[in-house]
């Protein structure tokens, strides 16, 4: 569990930073290192969106007890 955790932060961090460079220079990241292969694209975009609903249900439910 703690490497999905480790993952899922270092995802939602390069997301953040390609979304700031893409709103600040028009700047796509992950367009440039996998441009070429567009299905590879797209599963990094969807990795990237699961690992932000997975910190923010992390965040939500922290010190929660079951």
């Amino acid at each position: 569990m703690k490497g999905l955790r480790t993952t899922s932060k270092w995802l939602v961090t390069l997301g953040a930073i390609n979304w700031g460079l893409l709103a600040l220079v028009h700047y796509d990241i992950f367009k440039v290192v996998f441009g070429p292969w567009p299905l590879l694209l797209k599963w990094v975009y969807i990795l990237v969106g699961t690992a932000g609903v997975w910190s923010a249900y992390a965040r939500l439910t922290k010190g929660k007890k079951k």
